[in-house]
């Protein structure tokens, strides 16, 4: 049984306890659910570290539908759970009309803003991180060859795949930078059989470092890099454990601390719009004993020395979803 099931069983129950549960915080995950070993992951860790440190109980729902996007959000909000914290940019939508209805209910919204006074959006820099991995990927290949491979087609995803190939053009000028999509659906999130097909085509086109930001369509990425001998990048958690030393690294966006600060915070929670980059801890890139030994110190002085540009503002990576245009990638 899921906990969407669980949660929908046990709605008329939930009602007769909402007083009790007033203060309980809520965690709706995107598609694709809590163990993608990717973005929900993170968020998943992040409510884990609340509830540990806290002892407080969360409220968890892994979506099945889109369908059921609204249909969470309310029940949770008719159920007294405060805030409402929810994972994926295709919450916005739904959120913009329900968010009204509760006015006495905060909820925060991870990779889209929506402008009501009761929800907090995150959004994150990933073009900054993905320039770091960027840099990474040119110094480590081979082949002056690397590729990218995208979940669903979307203006978010594109910018990941310009920052990425502004920082492999920042090493290598003449390296290729061969970029895919996964599709056009929400699907796209969750198709490791695709991703691994679009692995063995960027791989027949010489490369032999790929960067996936695709959600759980990455694992197949990760895995079919490893088996054909080839490096990969992993993306938003710490993916380098998933094939030690075949995970050059990974672009580590900081939702657990995301998810951890608007739980901590709790019904007082801070509203409005945030950003987290590599200026304030919420971007970084991946190093651990698992890609160690990949990992040159040439290669990390001069990802390091370009965080700290960046971090200053003397470094300034173009953003894709600023004008829909890139200077290093043609999509």
């Amino acid at each position: 049984m899921t906990l969407m099931t669980k949660f929908l069983g046990a709605a008329a129950g939930i009602a007769l306890t909402a007083g009790a549960a007033a203060a309980e915080p809520a965690m709706i995950y995107d598609l694709g659910g809590k163990f993608d070993k990717s973005f929900n992951e993170a968020a998943f860790a992040g409510l884990t570290r609340f509830s540990e440190e806290t002892g407080t109980e969360v409220r968890e729902i892994e979506l099945q539908s889109e369908a059921q996007r609204e249909q969470a959000l309310r029940r949770f909000a008719d159920a007294g759970a405060n805030p409402i914290v929810m994972t994926g940019f295709a919450f916005g939508n739904v959120l913009a009309e329900v968010a009204p209805d509760y006015p006495d209910t905060k909820f925060a919204i991870i990779d889209m803003v929506v402008d009501e006074p009761n929800v907090r959006s995150v959004v994150f820099n990933e073009h900054e991180g993905s320039y770091l991995v960027g840099m990474m990927a040119a110094m480590a290949s081979e082949t002056g060859t690397v590729g990218f491979i995208g979940g669903m087609d979307i203006p978010l995803i594109r910018k990941f795949a310009c920052g990425y190939a502004q920082g492999v053009k920042a090493v290598n000028g003449d390296a290729s930078v061969v970029a895919n999509m996964t599709g056009t659906t929400p699907a796209a999130w969750n198709d490791p059989v695709k991703g691994s097909e679009l692995t063995k085509a960027q791989i027949s086109q010489g490369a032999d470092v790929i960067y996936a930001a695709a959600g759980g369509t990455g694992v197949g990425v990760l895995q079919t890099a490893a088996d054909e001998d080839i490096l990969s990048i992993g993306v938003d958690s710490n993916q380098n454990y998933m094939h030690p030393g075949e995970v050059l690294t990974s672009m580590l966006k900081r939702v657990d601390n995301a998810v951890y600060d608007a739980m901590i915070a709790g019904a007082d929670m801070e509203t409005g719009f945030n950003v987290m980059g590599v200026a304030n801890g919420g971007i970084d890139y991946a190093m651990d004993e698992y890609n160690a030994e990949l990992v040159s110190e040439e290669m990390q002085t001069a990802v390091d020395e370009a965080k700290a540009a960046i971090a200053s503002g003397e470094l300034s990576v173009h953003d894709y979803t600023s004008d829909s245009t890139c200077p290093a990638l043609e999509f």
